[in-house]
Parts: C-alpha cells; sequence; structure tokens
C-alpha cells in the first residue's frame, strides 16, 4: 500500500511541482511534444548507506567549474544524513548521487557522533562545507561546520573561535577563490540556545580555507530543544547577491524574514523584516532556496513546536519575495518528511528539482524541460 500511494501521490503533485518550477503549465505539455521526450515520473532514490544513517537532511548540486578528477563531478548531488540507524544527530555519512540515474556512492563517513544538518553547500574552489550538530545522550551539542576537499578527506573544522555553534543551515555567495559563507546557528560561542547568523568572508583553494572575517549579522531567533525534530531555530537560508538580501527560515518562530544588507553589514542586524510568518501555512520551515522564477520554496519540517494539521503535513511552499503565498502541496502523508529542497540548472533545456523525503529517507528528482530550440 505505502508504494501505491507513492506512485499516486507522485502522479498528482506532477502538474504542482511545474507550475512551482515555471509557473506555466505549457511547459509541461511541451515536453511531450516531438522528439522531446522526458519521464513523466520522478527519480526515487534511497538515502540510507551500508551503514544504516537515515534521516536525510543537506542537500547540494556540485557546481560548474568544479575541478575535474574529483571524487564528485558537477551536476552530481550530495546528500548528508542525520541520524544513524538507532540515534538521533549521530548520522555519520554524506553520499554522492547520480541525478539522472539514481546511481549511489559515498563521499564521506565518519565516526559518530556527527549529525549532518542542513548546511550543506559546495564551492568551485573545489571545497565541500557540511554542519553537523550531534546528540550525547540524547542532548543536542552544537557541533563545527566541517570542510572537505574535492574528494572527501576533512581538511578542516570551524567552531566557536569563527563564531559558529551547530550549523542548522547555510547559503554561499561563491566568487571563485573568495566566498561569503552565512551560516545560521543553533548555540552561541559558549554552547548556549541562542539562534543567530555569522556571515564568513572568507578566501579558498583545493587545499584549504582561510577565514578572513566573522561576522553575526543576525540574532534574536528562537532555538530551543524539541522532541520531534532535535532542534529549532534559524534554518534555511537563501542569498539574493544583486539586491544584497538575505532570506531565513526561522524554524523556531515559524517565518520567513529578510535581512538588508547582509553581505556587507558589520554589526548585528537583528532579526530582520518578516515577509511571512502565516502559521496555518507554515509549520517550522526548515529548507528554503530561490525557485527559477525568482520566488522563495521552502519545506516545512513539521517539529513538535508547530505540528501540522491532518491535512496538511509535510508541505513545500511557495512564496513571493515580497510575501505573498502561492501554493503549497504535501511530499508525503506522514508529518515530519519535509526538510531540503535544492535546484539544479544543468542547461538551458532542463531543470532538476529534488527534496528529501524524511519520513522514508530518500530523495526524489524531477527533471523537467525549461526552454526548447
Amino acid at each position: 500500500m505505502r508504494t501505491v500511494s507513492r506512485l499516486c501521490l507522485a502522479i498528482g503533485i506532477l502538474l504542482a511541482v511545474a507550475f512551482v518550477l515555471f509557473g506555466r503549465l505549457g511547459t509541461v505539455r511541451t515536453a511531450f511534444a516531438g522528439s522531446y521526450l522526458r519521464p513523466v515520473l520522478p527519480l526515487q532514490v534511497s538515502t540510507v548507506p551500508s551503514n544504516g544513517d537515515g534521516n536525510p537532511y543537506g542537500l547540494a548540486f556540485v557546481p560548474p567549474g568544479f575541478p575535474s578528477h574529483s571524487a564528485i563531478s558537477t551536476g552530481e548531488l550530495l546528500v548528508s544524513n542525520f541520524n544513524s540507524s538507532t540515534a538521533a544527530a549521530q548520522g555519520t555519512t554524506i553520499l554522492t548521487v547520480n541525478p539522472n540515474t539514481g546511481r549511489t556512492g559515498l563521499f564521506f563517513q565518519g565516526t559518530s557522533p556527527i549529525g549532518f544538518t542542513l548546511a550543506l553547500t559546495i564551492a568551485k574552489a573545489g571545497l565541500v562545507f557540511a554542519g553537523s550538530l550531534p546528540t550525547s545522550s540524547g542532548t543536542p551539542e552544537p557541533g563545527p561546520l566541517d570542510v572537505f576537499d574535492r574528494n572527501g578527506n576533512l581538511l578542516t573544522q570551524l567552531g566557536s573561535s569563527d563564531s559558529v555553534g551547530g550549523p542548522w543551515g547555510m547559503a554561499l555567495h561563491d566568487r571563485g577563490s573568495t566566498a561569503q559563507l552565512f551560516v545560521s546557528n543553533i548555540f552561541d560561542t559558549k554552547g548556549n540556545f541562542a539562534g543567530s547568523i555569522t556571515r564568513l568572508d572568507v578566501s579558498l583553494s583545493p587545499s584549504g580555507i582561510t577565514v578572513l572575517d566573522a561576522i553575526t549579522i543576525a540574532s534574536g531567533y528562537t532555538s530551543a530543544p524539541d522532541v520531534a525534530g532535535t532542534v529549532v531555530g534559524p534554518a534555511g537560508l537563501a542569498y539574493d547577491c544583486f539586491n544584497d538580501i538575505l532570506y531565513v527560515a526561522a524554524e523556531g518562530d515559524d517565518a520567513i524574514y529578510k535581512l538588508k544588507g547582509a553581505g556587507h553589514a558589520t554589526s548585528d542586524l537583528g532579526k530582520g523584516q518578516v515577509i511571512y510568518d502565516d502559521h496555518t501555512v507554515l509549520h517550522g520551515p526548515l529548507g528554503l532556496i530561490f525557485a527559477p522564477n525568482g520566488n522563495l520554496i521552502t519545506a516545512n519540517a513539521d517539529p513538535a513546536h508547530f505540528p501540522p494539521s491532518a491535512t496538511d503535513p509535510s508541505e513545500i511552499i511557495e512564496i513571493t519575495p515580497e510575501g505573498t503565498f502561492v501554493r503549497k502541496f504535501s511530499i508525503d502523508p506522514n508529518p515530519g518528511s519535509a526538510f531540503a529542497v535544492e535546484i539544479n540548472n544543468k542547461d538551458r533545456f532542463s531543470e532538476q528539482f529534488v527534496y528529501v523525503d524524511d519520513f522514508v529517507s530518500d530523495c526524489t528528482i524531477w527533471s523537467l524541460p525549461t526552454t526548447f530550440p
């Protein structure tokens, strides 16, 4: 029955996904015209490795310009696991996924506990960043931001000395040899619950990272333990570099904020401006990305702080940058399944839209066309 229900769900949300990505039905019709054909149903890939880790939290596509002869290639997908087979926030693995075939591999496996979070991103210089938030006897603790080379070797860890504590989400402004890393933190530098955002101004090379400056640019977000999702706090981040605005999915506040001037701020901007906080729609927003149409897509994590109703579990939400609700759809009938979302612009012909289903520990990859010759 579970397989049948997921198949029906996949068929039912095909048009919803197309609307979220492109905002018009004509794109879907064109996909089946002439010789340009694509699968109707998405690719569903288990993210459970051989050690039994589950509950995928982080998603990141390898960007164009990433060094060749690496363990990962441009267009490939990385998925990080939060839980081990027996305990919350003790997952130790980051997987590779070929988004076209579904073939998986192992990018990194560490020693428990690690608890890889939503904070996962890849710089074209040849570095991978992965946040962690482990538990000890069930108690969440601040973990570092791990920095890996292009072959999955751990280079360094950024922690309290860089104003990083339990990275829950992350955004990257990649400028090649330099970058800005925006990191949402569950803990302060003393290990206390205190939701904040740190901007790390860094220089990058394939062999490492140098932190030039670490600035707390936002604070005051609700951060606390949560029996359903381990913790709640500031989570997914999406940075608009053209307008210098950082959007924040504040899971613990059940709201979406925007921070103007985030890339140039030299002091704490507070929580920023609320753009959306309709509690009948939001239920602990976690992942946050931009859609190709410029809107924001977030995923309701359904924490115990903000549980869904029986009719709206595990939803992906689309809103405009100004905070107007556009649409929503559920990816699973069980609560607490929607965590990370990601989009990859493969080429001028297609986009890949990916989301994780935390309930069954898999990721779903939609490949839909955009423009045509």
